[in-house]
């Protein structure tokens, strides 16, 4: 990346860190913590991290006492084309207090196919599951099994809407809300709506971007004027357009 690249990249990340405080403050309270963004040479780090650089866990309450804790973060960079912030990778985890373990991981992973880039974890046991994962004559679970490992149903990457239409921050925040009542503060919904539907309408862009001819017939059909460029923008090979992954 050329200086301007990077200092651009550092604004776009920050000003990302700033959405998250504000979703996150505007449901949960003004004491969770801030998200800042960490530079850390190809990528920038963003999550809540303290004076010291150490990340934190936002804390989660339901009547008054924390229960849950969610670690999140999210490794920022440039899209193919430099133009674009992209989300190189991201997690949030879902803790139960004093337990190491996560409950759920949701993960997204930019170039991944193999498990699908977007994809839940969920660390819990069932004896069907295992017995289904040692039934398997290839592939990950019998390579764990030749490792004397036995597969638990956390090890299945559960896909969750591919690389454009995955679950954002938001969704976790109001399964939280919606499952379990968490503590939210007055006005939380309207907060958590309007985050929600710019991040669809972002992904929504995005997508658009990756099939325009798609784009372009549905909005004929919706009877708006749609003209071809004359020169056409580039576009990625076929194998490359993520909205077509896993």
């Amino acid at each position: 990346m050329t200086a301007d690249e990077v200092k651009i990249l550092d604004s776009l990340a920050e000003g990302f860190a700033d959405q998250l405080t504000t979703l996150t403050r505007g449901v949960l309270g003004e004491d969770t913590p801030r998200f800042h963004a960490l530079n850390m040479g190809s990528r920038i780090r963003v999550s809540p991290i303290a004076e010291n650089e150490v990340v934190q866990r936002i804390p989660i309450r339901i009547d008054g006492q924390e229960r849950l804790s969610l670690s999140v973060r999210y490794f920022c960079c440039w899209d193919g084309s430099s133009t674009f912030m992209a989300t190189d990778q991201a997690d949030v985890h879902l803790f139960y207090q004093g337990v190491p373990d996560p409950l759920l991981r949701y993960e997204y992973v930019r170039n991944s196919k193999e498990p699908p880039g977007a994809h839940l974890q969920v660390h819990a046991h069932r004896d069907e599951m295992a017995y289904l994962l040692r039934l398997a004559d290839r592939g990950r679970p019998k390579q764990g099994l030749r490792r004397d490992k036995l597969p638990r149903l956390a090890e299945m990457h559960l896909p969750v809407g591919g690389h454009r239409m995955r679950p954002a921050l938001e969704d976790v925040l109001l399964f939280l809300q919606r499952e379990f009542a968490i503590d939210t503060i007055p006005g939380w919904r309207a907060v958590l709506d309007e985050h929600l539907r710019n991040w669809r309408l972002m992904q929504l862009k995005t997508a658009v971007r990756d099939a325009p001819d798609a784009a372009a017939q549905v909005l004929r059909s919706l009877g708006y004027s749609v003209v071809e460029p004359t020169v056409p923008a580039a576009r990625q090979a076929p194998e490359d357009v993520k909205l077509f992954w896993p």
